[in-house]
């Protein structure tokens, strides 16, 4: 019965939370699903999500001065951390915590495409892309772009293998997503040499 009470009370934060939330972001689509009274969110003003997108319990989602986009129908598992700024290191005479002046190398946007899976407990950090259909490993730390239907894992993070051939992705998405939105075979393919 307590754990019943708990469960109501924090849906019925979550349901105001959300709102108030989605009204700060810059574009916030259908169907999705936050739970701020278990996360931390800052810089919503910075921060664009999809439809379908569920974040789970537990993320951390610091959108610095540097925009967050999450494509349409994102899986996240649970604890994700995102982080689109980073500290400046290199002003002598200041402590990390009194340089408040930034660079522009010292904020990126964060990008993570549609169809994408990202596992329990990643990190993905400022000026990644991540490509549309890949599977991120749980755990991994993502630091650096990745090519459209890969699967990332590690610390830090690599391109272990492809979700699909080329053929299967131009079938797969022909399936999916409308002609002007299909990723084409020739930039699929180069893509992949670089991976080879």
């Amino acid at each position: 019965m307590l754990i019943n009470l708990f469960r109501l009370s924090e849906y019925i934060k979550d349901k105001i939370a959300s709102y108030f939330y989605k009204k700060k972001m810059i574009f916030c689509g259908r169907n999705v699903r936050l739970k701020p009274s278990t996360s931390v969110y800052f810089g919503l003003e910075n921060l664009s999500i999809g439809n379908d997108v569920s974040i789970p319990r537990f993320a951390h989602i610091f959108c610095t001065e540097a925009p967050l986009t999450i494509g349409n129908k994102v899986v996240f598992g649970p604890a994700p951390i995102i982080v689109t700024g980073n500290h400046r290191i290199d002003v002598v005479g200041k402590f990390i915590v009194d340089s408040i002046e930034k660079l522009p190398e010292n904020d990126k946007e964060v990008i993570i495409e549609d169809d994408v899976w990202v596992g329990a407990n990643v990190t993905i950090l400022m000026g990644v892309i991540i490509g549309r259909g890949s599977v991120i490993a749980a755990g991994c730390v993502v630091n650096k772009s990745c090519p459209p239907y890969s699967i990332i894992g590690g610390i830090p993070s690599k391109v272990l293998k492809f979700r699909f051939t080329v053929n299967e992705i131009i079938n797969h998405e022909l399936i999916l997503y409308p002609m002007e939105k299909r990723l084409k075979k020739d930039e699929l393919e180069k893509t992949r040499r670089l991976y080879e």
